[in-house]
């Protein structure tokens, strides 16, 4: 269930840009104005994801979920009901309240019913669910905005939500109140670390300031800031970028998307194992995770020659950097456990969700205000993606040379 409300979550998201060559023509917008809409979206998504991890802890993951999802299926459906550029605003402004929920409530159900040892290889299942929505997206959306209109791509959308919600009111229970689980198997799920492994009692309270004030926090957020607008980039603007310099509209382009998208699925769990394979051989996790990260960036770079390349080229290209994007925010969410206690993990993985947010935010403005005076701009705006994630490694290995349990929290 949770695999499949994070399917159903990106393609929410990306119902817009595929639909933006529809849109062009039906509303004039600028591609500024585009810009903004989608900046709009992510303004309140960083908010609400920040507002959702206190929510759930408060009232319960099916509660929370389910506010969540219900909250972004009405967004959805309310897209197919306005034909302005102010309309879209708003509709993508509750679209990204309600989406907030996702993340946090996905992350406390694995919590909540798989031990210590499973839950890594949970995440990273329900979080497949993200390629799948992005591969699904161009297969749905296109032939539905064709056959019966725009607007019907999003009330299938918003439909679909209100179906995974059916499902999970009378069926998701915590393992407690479960009549499915046994005594036995809550014990299991309930694991608590002993011996090394113990985390060791501690008095401080968590909270951002606690956070903040530990240079390493820094390595994860300024790192965030300069990079997640490279994948909200990517998200966004590709639809536009194949009919801009291609000449394809979405009838077209749709298998160029779903091929780049199954190139990320694919390639983005090798990039993931690799830092293990490393610290399997017997290296350190600072000298694994660091020359993963190096390596992640430099697949970056080919980057500056997708416009210059031919379209299936390109298609290659783009799916080895949007892997690379994957494989890099995995491990630098990984570094976060190797450095702070299991207690601040989950507030500085929101932090550094909504601080990516703030660095997308401006990115699609911008996007859209170079193409509006550059026909021609995906150039500058690819060299940029090129170059981000170098960056970001230089700024987080300035904040945290080395990976290691901070003594002082």
């Amino acid at each position: 269930m949770l695999f499949l409300a994070t399917t159903i979550n990106y393609i929410d998201r990306q119902i817009l840009s595929l639909l933006k060559p529809i849109l062009d023509e039906e509303l004039g917008w600028t591609n500024a104005q585009f810009g903004m809409v989608n900046s709009a979206f992510l303004a309140s998504y960083g908010l609400s994801v920040l507002f959702f991890g206190w929510f759930i802890d408060k009232y319960g993951t099916k509660i929370g979920y389910g506010v969540s999802i219900a909250a972004w299926s009405v967004a959805a459906l309310g897209h197919a009901f306005v034909n302005s550029v102010g309309g879209f605003f708003g509709a993508r402004v509750a679209l990204g309240l309600g989406e907030g929920g996702n993340f946090p409530a996905a992350v406390k159900a694995t919590a909540q019913w798989f031990p210590p040892r499973e839950r890594a290889l949970a995440t990273s299942l329900f979080n497949s669910g993200a390629n799948v929505g992005a591969i699904a997206a161009p297969l749905i959306v296109p032939p539905i905005a064709y056959a019966l209109g725009w607007h019907w791509a999003f009330i299938f959308a918003g439909i679909a939500g209100f179906l995974w919600l059916f499902l999970w009111i009378p069926f998701f229970n915590s393992p407690e109140k479960s009549r499915h689980v046994s005594a036995a198997e809550l014990l299991i799920i309930q694991e608590v670390a002993t011996g090394a492994n113990a985390e060791p009692p501690s008095t401080t309270k968590v909270t951002w300031l606690s956070v903040l004030k530990h240079r390493e926090a820094w390595s994860l957020l300024l790192a965030k800031f300069i990079t997640d607008p490279v994948w909200w980039f990517l998200l966004f603007w590709l639809p536009d970028f194949f009919k801009r310099t291609r000449g394809l509209d979405i009838k077209d382009s749709w298998l160029h998307l779903v091929s780049i998208y199954a190139i990320i699925s694919v390639l983005s769990i090798v990039g993931g194992w690799v830092t293990g394979f490393l610290m399997g051989r017997g290296w350190t996790a600072t000298r694994a995770r660091k020359i993963g990260l190096f390596i992640f960036a430099c697949l970056m770079l080919p980057l500056l020659f997708v416009s210059q390349v031919g379209d299936w080229t390109a298609v290659i290209l783009i799916g080895i950097a949007g892997a690379a994007h994957q494989a890099w925010t995995a491990n630098l969410y990984t570094t976060v456990s190797d450095m702070f206690p299991k207690r601040a993990v989950a507030t500085l993985i929101g932090m550094g969700t909504a601080v990516g947010c703030i660095g997308g935010m401006g990115f699609p403005i911008l996007t859209g205000m170079i193409l509006d005076r550059m026909p021609n701009g995906y150039p500058l705006l690819f060299g940029f993606c090129a170059f981000a994630y170098l960056i970001g490694f230089a700024v987080n290995h300035f904040f945290a040379p080395r990976y290691e349990q901070i003594r002082n929290f």
